[in-house]
């Protein structure tokens, strides 16, 4: 019989989506998926979302091509990789909680496997930054202890490989330019300002 002219049943969108998932499942239950993705709609564009067993890995803005993202997950982290939505649930609604406003610290575990050295050094420390403030390349440079290197701060942010959740963009350039942003200038203007105007709320109430 040739397969091709079998009359098979249509399938589908909410039937493939139960397909998807219970292959998901399944293959977190056989410890066969390394890194689960999913993607999530915010006020700054959809946003790619991925996690290993030990934490978010990433978030990738959707100009960064989300295709090529996965490849190099895929290539770096593990080949293992499935879109499985759940896994990302709780980053998901702490990303719909900081849009809101209401949420100023992310708690959701993060895994830094995809940086290293100085650069690594720099992004852990940028979750200390306060909300609704900024820092100058060079006074982030001078926090972790090594004043000449504000280029190498830069070079950190823009290599961030977790966005918004690790806030790379409350770095600015010294002369109070915003200096450039992996999600795009537009986008790192938009954060400060969702969070500087949260800020002054709180202040004043």
């Amino acid at each position: 019989m040739n397969v091709d002219t079998l009359d098979l049943p249509p399938v589908t969108g909410a039937e493939l989506s139960a397909l998807e998932a219970h292959l998901a499942r399944e293959a977190a239950a056989r410890g066969l998926l390394d890194v689960a993705y999913r993607t999530v709609d915010t006020p700054v564009g959809p946003l790619l979302l991925a996690s290993t067993e030990r934490g978010l890995v990433r978030v990738a803005f959707e100009l960064e091509d989300f295709t090529s993202v996965l490849e190099t997950l895929a290539a770096r982290i593990s080949p293992r990789i499935l879109e499985a939505p759940r896994r990302l649930d709780p980053v998901a609604h702490e990303l719909d909680e900081y849009f809101a406003g209401r949420r100023h610290v992310f708690d959701v575990a993060v895994d830094l496997a995809l940086s290293s050295g100085f650069r690594q050094t720099v992004q852990r420390y940028l979750p200390h930054i306060r909300y609704g403030h900024t820092l100058s390349y060079r006074q982030v440079a001078e926090q972790v202890g090594n004043p000449n290197a504000s280029r190498a701060v830069g070079s950190a942010c823009a290599t961030n490989p977790l966005p918004v959740v690790v806030p790379c963009h409350r770095v600015v350039r010294t002369d109070g330019q915003l200096g450039g942003y992996l999600g795009g200038v537009a986008v790192k203007a938009t954060l400060l300002t969702l969070e500087r105007s949260r800020a002054e709320q709180e202040d004043e109430a």
